[in-house]
């Protein structure tokens, strides 16, 4: 059980960089495929861990991840109580509160690689987009990234490392925090702003 824990952190952390989670800027968008698109928010990903910052994570994650549709959905049943004029604030918190993590946790776990496998349907009519990471241990990890369409580009909405979709344990972080604070959405929004 432990060895699928460590497993599931050190891939996690890989997976927080994208958070799970991208969406491309419509301006910048171009005709490419999942794939393709994939494999350049990995390699997106790697110079931001290889800069170690928290603003470089916080650029990565506001251009790529799929920001509305992934904070909503870790509010759970709190969304519809959380102020539409006060998400912006959230959804900042939400970024920066992942790229904290991952600025701080990604020295442990050094990408030498990230290539994309292959591609296929995915969940709520979105692709999945195959990977392997490889550590700079030599250790390896398979994810699996579900790519959304948006306009004329993608966006990252989840993945999957060790057989665990990595929103869920926001989703659950985020909901257990609101419970245990009368559930109000507003306190993990003044929690994230810190």
């Amino acid at each position: 059980m432990w060895w699928a824990f460590s497993r599931i952190r050190s891939a996690g952390c890989l997976v927080v960089f994208a958070a799970c989670f991208a969406a491309i800027s419509t301006g910048g968008a171009r005709a490419e495929s999942p794939a393709v698109y994939m494999q350049r928010v990995q390699n997106e990903l790697i110079v931001a861990q290889k800069s170690g910052g928290v603003a470089q994570f916080a650029n990565v994650l506001r251009q790529h991840m799929d920001v509305p549709g992934i904070g909503l959905t870790a509010l759970g049943p709190h969304a519809r109580t959380l102020p539409k004029d006060e998400r912006p604030a959230y959804y900042n918190g939400m970024i920066n509160f992942i790229a904290k993590y991952a600025a701080k946790e990604g020295p442990k776990y050094m990408v030498k690689s990230a290539v994309v496998t292959g591609q296929g349907p995915g969940d709520a009519g979105g692709t999945n987009v195959d990977s392997r990471i490889t550590l700079v241990s030599g250790e390896s990890y398979d994810i699996r990234w579900l790519v959304m369409k948006s306009g004329t580009g993608y966006k990252v909405r989840d993945a999957q490392v060790v057989g665990f979709w990595m929103t869920s344990f926001l989703d659950d972080l985020f909901q257990n925090y609101i419970t245990e604070n009368g559930n109000n959405p507003r306190a993990l929004v003044l929690a994230l702003s810190r």
